[in-house]
């Protein structure tokens, strides 16, 4: 990925990813709680979203089978894609930090 900042979906796939192999349902539903419900993915953009990190390298397809007659797919995150998350983090996390020392200045 480029060294542009990740938009938030994006962001919540791969982690929702980095814990092991789910499917796409399992992807949604991780991503409502990694985010405390503030991002609901739809089917369409989930998986238009997995084809377009696979293409980059960052996830991948971990198998196939078919529960209750239903196709399931499963998806997980390369170590490409786990250090493009890694690196988001820091990033985040750097900003974050820049933040919290401004308002503790603040509030002095």
């Amino acid at each position: 990925m480029a060294s542009s900042e990740m938009r938030e979906p994006t962001f919540f796939v791969l982690a929702a990813l980095a814990d092991g192999r789910k499917h796409g349902y399992a992807v949604i539903a991780e991503v409502a709680t990694l985010s405390n419900g503030r991002l609901t993915l739809r089917p369409g953009t989930l998986y238009a979203a997995l084809d377009r990190l696979a293409d980059q390298g960052l996830v991948r397809t971990a198998g196939e089978e078919v529960v209750d007659g239903r196709h399931r797919r499963y998806y997980e995150i390369t170590p490409s894609g786990a250090d493009t998350l890694a690196t988001e983090a820091a990033r985040l996390q750097a900003n974050a930090e820049q933040a919290f020392r401004r308002l503790r200045l603040g509030t002095a």
